[in-house]
């Protein structure tokens, strides 16, 4: 049964072209189902050099890689996001916040739409802060809840208040977590994912240029957090999960752990240590990946 994707948007349909302004791509310029038809799987990050060395891993990993090839830039003319595509797994970058993940999965899933793609999975991989867990565990998102832990994503649209709910695909969640288990390589784990809007004050932290509460205050914030679900905070999961349900899409968040926020606010690990822990989420969703297209 093909699922396609669902734009809860009636004004499309009345546009002669649709150019995805921060992706330099259009309808009337690029040939969508050609270009981008065979697409199951999207990847989206944070960095663009993070997202492109996951193409590289993943074409490996699927005995899709050419010796010596390269991936271009699909959004080459932007500087905003970057794309890059092997077989049916499309790798994206979405920098940084809630305002910058939101504008690109706005053009994501059009793009997806405009391709005709069906059965679509999207994950987040990424980076966070752990709560209560040792650094370089991975969660795995159960929902995303707001820094009130309530599982909503809150948007102001004309002037009133929408909430929208964040729930991700439970399914997907614990196939994801059987992969970890396979691979049986890093602890993971499924919690509850909070979002913030910013990386200082609103996620507790004491090392900000602006901060008015104590050291207490923060830790009985964080554990409040805990016992509610909470095992991570980064900030983008709520839009995400929203925009995957409003559009009908299996999403998932895999997020590995930089620190235990229970034990300080710096990210102090060296070089090295971080770049193995950003590739534990590459290597459970490449893991996933190949096991979907049934390559394990």
């Amino acid at each position: 049964r093909e699922n396609f994707i669902h734009l809860c948007n009636p004004h499309l349909e009345k546009m002669k072209e649709d150019i995805l302004y921060h992706f330099a791509l259009g309808t009337g310029t690029h040939d969508f189902p050609a270009l981008f038809g065979d697409v199951k799987f999207v990847c989206v990050g944070g960095s663009p050099s993070r997202m492109k060395s996951f193409t590289v891993y993943i074409a490996e990993e699927l005995g899709l890689a050419s010796p010596g090839g390269d991936y271009p830039n699909i959004c080459a003319g932007t500087d905003r996001y970057a794309m890059y595509k092997v077989g049916p797994v499309l790798s994206v970058s979405h920098g940084m916040g809630i305002p910058s993940i939101s504008i690109m999965l706005h053009e994501l899933i059009k793009l997806l739409h405009h391709a005709k793609c069906s059965n679509i999975t999207i994950i987040r991989i990424g980076t966070s802060g752990g709560i209560g867990l040792e650094p370089g565990s991975v969660v795995i998102t159960r929902q995303s809840v707001d820094a009130t832990f309530k599982p909503q994503f809150e948007q102001v649209i004309l002037g009133k208040s929408v909430i929208r709910s964040t729930n991700l695909d439970e399914q997907l969640a614990k196939e994801l977590m059987q992969c970890s288990k396979e691979i049986n390589q890093f602890n993971t784990v499924i919690g509850n994912t909070m979002c913030t809007l910013d990386f200082y004050e609103g996620q507790g932290r004491l090392d900000g240029a602006i901060c008015l509460y104590n050291e207490e205050e923060k830790l009985q914030y964080l554990k409040e957090a805990y016992d509610s679900g909470v095992r991570n905070i980064e900030m983008e999961s709520s839009v995400f999960a929203a925009m995957c349900n409003l559009s009908g899409v299996k999403g998932a968040v895999v997020c590995v752990t930089l620190l235990n926020r229970l034990e300080g606010d710096q990210i102090s690990s060296s070089h090295d240590v971080l770049m193995e822990y950003q590739q534990r989420p590459q290597k459970l969703v490449g893991y996933f990946i190949k096991k979907s297209l049934g390559k394990v």
